[in-house]
C-alpha cells in the first residue's frame, strides 16, 4: 500500500482510555495534525487534564464505564450529537494484575477479560454506524507484544491480548471490503502508570530486558498506521522478531525463560529506582506506592 500522509484536519478521533499514557500521547500527536479529539475515560480528571493540554479547539471528554453496554451506547450518542461521525476509533483502555493465577479470584479474571477483550470488541461493534458515516473510517487497537509471547506471571493479560489480536485480525479481514480499515499496534513494556504499578506489585519481570519505551514512541507508531495502514505495527520491530522466533519451538520455553529472568529482574529493579529518583513513587510505611 502506498505511503500517504494522513490528513488530520477536521478528522474526529475517539480514544478510549484517553486519560492514560499511550492514549494521551496519541491524542497530542493527532491534535497537532488538526484532528478533533474525544477522550472516553472512566476518570474525568485525568481526561480533562489531557484535553486542556491539546493544541487546537473543540476537543471533548465523555466519561463512563466502557465495560457496560448502556454506558458505551450513551457515550457514542454523545459523540454522535457532537460530531455525527467517528473517523478514527482508538481502543486504548486496558488493565493488568500482578496476582498469580493460583491466588487470584475468579471475579478478577472476569474483570480483566472484560476490560481488555470484551470492552474493545463491544466498542468497535457499537461504533460501526458512526464509523460508516466517515469517508475514511479507521480503527486502531492497542494490543501488546504479550499477544504473541506468553507471560507466565500475567496469564489473564496474555489471554486477553492473544484474543484481542486474533479478533482484530479477523475483523480487519471482514471489514476491509466494507471500507473500514482496522489495525493493531503491538507495544512491549511502555512507561505508563499501569506498568509502574505492575513493577511495584512484582509483576512480569521478563518485559524489563530493556528500559521501557515512552508512550510517545508508541503513539508515533500508531500515527504511522494512519499514514500507512496495515494490519499490525510494532514500535520495536527487533523485539517482535525475537519473541516470534522463540515461539517456533514453544516446548523449549521452560528452558529459555530462566536464561532471561535475571536480566529482567535487574532491569525491573533499575526501573523502580528510576521511578524513585523521579519522585513518581514514595515509601509508605516500608511499601512503595505510586504518587497520584
Amino acid at each position: 500500500m502506498r505511503r500517504r500522509s494522513w490528513a488530520g484536519n477536521g478528522q474526529v478521533v475517539l480514544i478510549t482510555g484517553g486519560g492514560g499514557g499511550i492514549g494521551s500521547a496519541f491524542a497530542r500527536q493527532v491534535a497537532a495534525r488538526g484532528a478533533t479529539v474525544v477522550l472516553a475515560d472512566l476518570r474525568p480528571e485525568a481526561a480533562d487534564a489531557v484535553v486542556a493540554s491539546l493544541p487546537g479547539r473543540g476537543h471533548a471528554v465523555v466519561t463512563g464505564d466502557l465495560t457496560q453496554r448502556a454506558e458505551v451506547e450513551r457515550i457514542l450518542a454523545e459523540v454522535a450529537s457532537l460530531h455525527g461521525r467517528v473517523d478514527v476509533l482508538v481502543n486504548c483502555m486496558g488493565m493488568t494484575s500482578a496476582e498469580r493465577f493460583d491466588e487470584r479470584s475468579v471475579e478478577s479474571i472476569d474483570l480483566e477479560l472484560t476490560v481488555n477483550l470484551h470492552a474493545p470488541l463491544m466498542m468497535t461493534r457499537l461504533a460501526l454506524d458512526l464509523l460508516r458515516a466517515s469517508r475514511d473510517p479507521r480503527v486502531i487497537s492497542v494490543v501488546s507484544l504479550g499477544a504473541i509471547f506468553p507471560l507466565g506471571e500475567t496469564p489473564i493479560y496474555t489471554a486477553s491480548k492473544y484474543g484481542l489480536r486474533g479478533a482484530m485480525l479477523s475483523i480487519a479481514l471482514d471489514l476491509a471490503p466494507k471500507g473500514i480499515t482496522v489495525s493493531s499496534v503491538m507495544p512491549s513494556a511502555t512507561d505508563t502508570r499501569m506498568l509502574r504499578q505492575e513493577a511495584l506489585d512484582g509483576g512480569n519481570a521478563f518485559q524489563f530486558q530493556d528500559p521501557p519505551q515512552t508512550p510517545e514512541h508508541v503513539a508515533q507508531c500508531m500515527v504511522g498506521l494512519l499514514d500507512r495502514p496495515r494490519l499490525e505495527a510494532y514500535p520495536k520491530p527487533s523485539e517482535s522478531w525475537l519473541v516470534r522466533a522463540a515461539l517456533l519451538a514453544p516446548n523449549l520455553l521452560p528452558r529459555i525463560m530462566p536464561l532471561f529472568r535475571g536480566k529482567g529482574e535487574r532491569g525491573q529493579a533499575r526501573y523502580i529506582a528510576q521511578l524513585r529518583r523521579q519522585g513518581l513513587v514514595r515509601d509508605d510505611g516500608g511499601v512503595l506506592v505510586l504518587n497520584e
